[in-house]
């Protein structure tokens, strides 16, 4: 079943100290949900000896503030808009409301942020391209403006680029404008660890003249998976609970759902055929993970806040009649055990704010390359 639980990176059940250390990173994350950019931020500080100092995190969802405040107690999390801090147009002069808002943060060495995503994603049919929201990816410009951070990483799916607008390019032309160097790449989070197939687009802008984004993404674009990194690995020993509860209940299916899971476990198969599905699923569907069964010996597909429905993906369990929990989907992000999810009690909530993560593996990378620079160690 691979490591022991005392090793095994997901299943660590304290929680390092990450507000210890001789010396500190200074953190602003935005559209910060539960907290992924920032764990891994932290995670990569806290190897180094290092204590992370998260200055603001804002989010408009307060079940996620509610989380990220129960897991990082000393940051100063706010519910809130962005507007509410960085009120400006792209490169007009300061408004009062960020003048304040600079002066609060203070000096400051990494901004991160994970604009909101579905205005881009190839899931969203509706708004695709054109979507208000997506308009929100450039006021990470705006903040580094205002923030004057040494580094900024901005993450998102990789469709970001197909933006009517141009967001990516707006937002890289700001950055240039106010001297700092900006690349931007697509990264393979299986490469990272995360043993899920996920891609996402990340744009890194420094202002220290050591570090440069191209080279830290290509190191980072050209790491080849460890293919040990897979279901089993992540969620084998979640495989049987005797006495379930919180987020290890297993989800409800329907009768008929249910008996898609027997078939195929029955026949082995890890497709449902075309007769086996729902009519308007049949022949023209162009998802075919749906209603797919997990693979123990491979990484999951995208986990999406549908996890808990065959009917959304490829989220059957492996071995059982069932979907993935919670908590296995929290695991297949790269959420340790010691991340605490249990302020939230709506399955609905929690399977959004799961799904919406951004895995910690990027921000932990990335973001060890960039400390030895500004940090020094302890």
């Amino acid at each position: 079943m691979g490591q022991s639980t005392e090793l095994h990176e997901l299943r660590q059940t304290s929680r390092p100290e990450f507000e210890a250390g001789q010396a500190s990173f200074t953190l602003v994350d935005l559209f910060a949900g539960c907290g992924g950019l920032t764990l891994g931020a932290a995670q990569a500080a806290n190897l180094r000896g290092i204590a992370t100092d998260v200055r603001l995190a804002v989010d408009l969802e307060q079940s996620a503030t509610d989380v990220y405040t129960a897991n990082f107690k000393k940051a100063t999390v706010e519910t809130a808009s962005i507007d509410d801090y960085f009120n400006g147009r792209l490169g007009a002069r300061l408004t009062a409301l960020e003048t304040r808002t600079r002066d609060k943060v203070g000096d400051l060495h990494l901004l991160v942020g994970g604009p909101p995503c579905q205005g881009h994603s190839d899931l969203n049919n509706h708004t695709r391209r054109a979507d208000p929201k997506n308009a929100l990816y450039a006021r990470m410009a705006r903040a580094a403006e205002v923030l004057r951070p040494s580094f900024v990483l901005i993450e998102n799916v990789p469709t970001v680029r197909n933006d009517i607008t141009d967001v990516v390019g707006t937002t890289r032309a700001q950055l240039e404008s106010k001297k700092y160097v900006v690349a931007d790449a697509t990264v393979s989070l299986h490469a990272l660890g995360v043993p899920q197939r996920r891609k996402r687009h990340i744009m890194l802008a420094s202002r220290i003249k050591s570090v440069d984004p191209v080279t830290v993404l290509k190191a980072i674009t050209e790491r080849k998976p460890e293919l040990t990194r897979n279901l089993r690995w992540a969620i084998g020993d979640l495989e049987t609970i005797a006495d379930p509860r919180g987020y290890d209940v297993p989800p409800r299916a329907s009768a008929e759902n249910v008996r898609r899971m027997q078939y195929l476990l029955d026949k082995k198969l890890y497709d449902l055929p075309n007769e086996e599905r729902p009519e308007c699923h049949r022949d023209s569907h162009s998802y075919k993970s749906m209603y797919g069964r997990l693979n123990w010996t491979l990484p999951a597909q995208t986990i999406t806040s549908g996890f808990g429905s065959i009917g959304q993906g490829r989220y059957m369990h492996p071995s059982r009649i069932r979907a993935l929990t919670p908590h296995e989907a929290a695991r297949l992000q790269g959420f340790p055990d010691y991340f605490d999810f249990s302020g939230v009690t709506r399955r609905s909530e929690l399977a959004t704010m799961i799904g919406n993560a951004v895995p910690p593996a990027l921000s932990r990378e990335v973001v060890a390359v960039l400390l030895p620079h500004v940090v020094p160690a302890t």
